[in-house]
């Protein structure tokens, strides 16, 4: 008997994400967001791919689906340290949130896929996320599901058996391109004028983020739009302690696997040391040792915990960690390939407090509703 598709489409998008915006609408405070030539945006294709996120049976113990990790009532995180797939199995990166992934140049902390479309094929076949060897069951069970013929027929015109890994990926993409959110407070203050949006304090730690937290040089704010981030890969000295004095041999081995075959998506996740290298997987530039991509900054109140491996719980820990120029303590040791502007910053109680306040203030209403909304009804 065949497993009836779950149920998803538009209540879930209205309960859990918010309306979806019209096709070409853009929030207060974002750009356009960017639509590949290949795979222009079609409502029909959003409502698929919308169901592909949600579909669990996309895992080796159908327990797992993209919104496991990337949850639309946690603002599309899980709100954990790292995060669990297959058989509850923990890998070594914290989920970042697919809202406003779409302006993002590149895929992943370390940059390792160039799109959405990519990035996608990824999670399924990791061994500690959807735990598959291969895509061949997700495409048995497309080809074997009459809704889902249905919709791949109306969306790729396409039969059962011409059902690729490519049409699902650009489904999957086209349905995480819709879920952008701007209009946060700050955004009706800097680019909608309006002077009562934001608080005094939140004031005042905008003029912290711009001048002496220059937090503004990675996470950057343009005249008519702002993406809080520089799509760029930076060490800030997170996870610095826990490959200390052994960066050298773990790069050299890593190499020599990668050398050998070895996946890096799969490598990346399983392995604590590898993970720690950042960049340097994908480019095997010894300066790009432990620089991370540039996350960005909005609703970032809701996506705790911070950094790629979730080692900071608050957004108080994340300041004073800046604060102490790249440590957790002020005498802990200095990463050698730390990027340049990493330094104490010497920020007033009073200014870290303002500088929280003012990282509240780009959290986007409709994201915020259906966070309470869900924790609400989870009671």
């Amino acid at each position: 008997m065949l497993q009836k598709l779950p149920t998803v489409g538009a209540l879930s998008l209205a309960l859990l994400c918010g309306p979806l915006p019209a096709l070409g609408d853009t929030p207060l405070g974002l750009p356009p967001v960017p639509i590949p030539a290949d795979n222009p945006q079609t409502p029909a294709k959003i409502e698929l791919g919308d169901r592909l996120f949600n579909d669990v049976r996309f895992s080796a113990d159908g327990k797992v689906s993209c919104a496991t990790c990337h949850d639309p009532s946690k603002a599309f995180t899980d709100n954990k340290p790292v995060s669990e797939g297959f058989r509850g199995l923990k890998g070594t990166r914290n989920a970042p949130t697919v809202i406003n992934a779409a302006y993002m140049e590149t895929q992943f902390w370390d940059g390792r896929e160039p799109s959405l479309e990519a990035q996608s094929l990824q999670p399924p076949i990791n061994p500690v996320e959807g735990g598959l060897e291969n895509h061949d069951p997700i495409l048995k069970t497309i080809r074997n599901d009459p809704q889902y013929v249905q919709a791949f027929r109306e969306v790729f015109q396409v039969s059962p058996d011409e059902i690729t890994m490519d049409h699902v990926a650009k489904a999957i993409a086209s349905f995480e391109r819709t879920r952008i959110a701007g209009n946060s407070p700050f955004d009706r203050w800097y680019f909608g004028g309006e002077e009562d949006a934001m608080t005094e304090a939140q004031i005042r730690g905008f003029q912290v983020f711009v001048g002496q937290g220059r937090c503004v040089s990675c996470h950057q704010v343009e005249q008519t739009q702002a993406l809080f981030t520089d799509n760029r890969f930076h060490n800030i000295g997170v996870g610095f302690k826990n490959i200390q004095g052994r960066v050298a041999g773990i790069a050299e081995q890593f190499l020599q696997a990668k050398a050998e075959g070895a996946d890096v998506d799969k490598t990346v996740l399983t392995d604590p040391d590898a993970s720690e290298l950042g960049r340097f997987a994908v480019s095997e530039d010894m300066t790009d040792v432990a620089a991370f991509k540039t996350p960005t900054l909005r609703n970032i109140e809701l996506t705790a915990p911070y950094m790629h491996d979730g080692s900071q719980e608050t957004l108080e820990d994340m300041v004073e960690f800046y604060n102490n120029g790249g440590r957790v303590n002020p005498d802990d040791p200095v990463s050698p390939f730390l990027s340049g502007g990493i330094r104490p910053l010497d920020l007033s109680d009073q200014q870290k407090e303002d500088l929280i306040a003012f990282l509240k203030a780009l959290t986007s209403p409709s994201v915020a509703a259906a966070t309470k909304s869900a924790a609400n009804n989870a009671q």
